[in-house]
C-alpha cells in the first residue's frame, strides 16, 4: 500500500481556476498528498467557499472571469484572509512583482509541476504553524513605530496603518529585531517561509510599498547595501 508523504493535519486549500480540467487535476493532486480540497471557478464561488470552510491557503489564477485574481488578492489580503500563492501563464517579472506587492505569498507560472506547487505550499504552512507556536510579546515599539499583534494593527505616532498581512508581518519581523542587520534570504525564510522557494527581489518589492505608508518615519528602515535591510541606525 502507498502513503501519502506526511503533511500537517487539518490543511484546508481552496483551488481557484476557470480551467476545469487543470483545477480537477490540482485538487486531485493535493487530496492525494493528505490535503482537504475545496475549488471554485470564479469570485463568487471562491466567497462562497470561503464562507463555508475554514480555509488555510489560496491557489489563486491570476486570469478570471469577472473579478480577476490581481483584484482578489488585493482583497484578501486587506480582510487578513488566508496565504495565497499566486498562479498565471503570464511569466513576466511585472506581474510577479505585483502579485506579491499585492498580499500573495508565493507565485508559481504555467506550466508548473505539482510536487514544485506541493514543496511551496508546503513551506508556507510550515511557516504559519512555526509562528501560531512561537512565543513572542504582544506589542512591539521602536521610535514612531508601534505594533499590536493581537488586534493585528500598526501604528505611526498612534495613527493605525493600512498595510496587507505581509506588509505587516515584515513590518513586525523588523520590529522584533531592531538595529540587527537582516539579509534578504533570513528575511525571505522568518516571514515568508521556513524553506522558501522564491527570489529576493520580493523583499525589495514589499520594503518599497512599507516605506511608502511610513511616511516621515519610512527612514527608519535602513538598506543595508549588498545585505538587506536594518530597523534603525546603529548610532540610534
Amino acid at each position: 500500500m502507498t502513503l501519502a508523504p506526511a503533511v500537517l493535519p487539518s490543511r484546508h486549500i481552496l483551488v481557484v481556476d476557470d480551467d476545469t480540467q487543470l483545477r480537477e487535476q490540482v485538487a486531485g493532486y493535493l487530496t492525494e498528498h493528505g490535503f482537504c480540497v475545496h475549488a471554485a471557478a470564479d469570485a463568487r464561488e471562491m466567497d462562497r467557499a470561503l464562507e463555508a470552510s475554514p480555509i488555510d491557503l489560496v491557489v489563486l489564477d491570476l486570469m478570471l472571469p469577472g473579478e480577476d485574481g490581481l483584484s482578489i488578492c488585493r482583497r484578501l489580503s486587506a480582510e487578513g484572509g488566508p496565504a495565497i500563492i499566486m498562479v498565471s501563464a503570464m511569466g513576466e517579472e511585472i506581474d510577479r512583482v505585483l502579485g506579491l506587492e499585492l498580499g500573495a505569498d508565493d507565485y508559481v507560472s504555467k506550466p508548473y509541476s505539482a510536487r514544485e506547487l506541493v514543496a511551496r505550499l508546503r513551506a508556507i504552512l510550515r511557516r504559519a504553524a512555526f509562528l501560531d507556536q512561537t512565543e513572542k510579546p504582544n506589542q512591539l515599539a521602536f521610535g514612531a513605530l508601534s505594533v499590536d499583534l493581537d488586534m493585528h494593527v500598526a501604528r505611526v505616532d498612534g495613527h493605525p496603518l493600512d498595510l496587507t498581512r505581509r506588509e505587516f508581518e515584515l513590518l513586525a519581523y523588523f520590529l522584533q529585531n531592531p538595529r540587527r542587520v537582516l539579509s534578504r534570504e533570513r528575511i525571505l525564510q522568518q516571514v515568508w517561509g521556513l524553506e522558501y522557494l522564491g527570489e529576493s527581489r520580493t523583499i525589495d518589492a514589499h520594503v518599497r510599498r512599507v516605506r511608502a505608508k511610513l511616511g516621515d518615519a519610512a527612514n527608519l528602515i535602513e538598506t543595508v547595501v549588498g545585505v538587506g535591510y536594518r530597523l534603525g541606525s546603529v548610532e540610534g
